[in-house]
């Protein structure tokens, strides 16, 4: 993979793949999840999800949708634009 420099303190703008030019579609993976799901049975004995909670404890990383290139060193960038 392609070293990115970014300079420090400025925006990164649009994250572009430095391998393929992709900067539409990325994905976040993340490793040792511990999913837990509290659930409520119904009187006809169907279920109905109540609460959720997910905890991570391995390492979490970002990759171009497109040619699964590593861009993780955009990871940060991403958390902070999600609305």
């Amino acid at each position: 993979m392609k070293k990115v420099q970014v300079p420090a303190g400025r925006p990164l703008g649009r994250i572009v793949c430095p391998n393929c030019g992709n900067d539409r579609e990325f994905v976040e993976v993340a490793r040792n999840v511990v999913v837990t799901t509290r659930y409520v049975q119904n009187d006809d004995g169907s279920f109905t999800p109540d609460e959720g909670d997910s905890e991570v404890l391995g390492k979490v990383g970002l990759y171009c949708g497109q040619c699964d290139a590593d861009v993780s060193i955009y990871h940060n960038h991403v958390m902070e634009m999600i609305f």
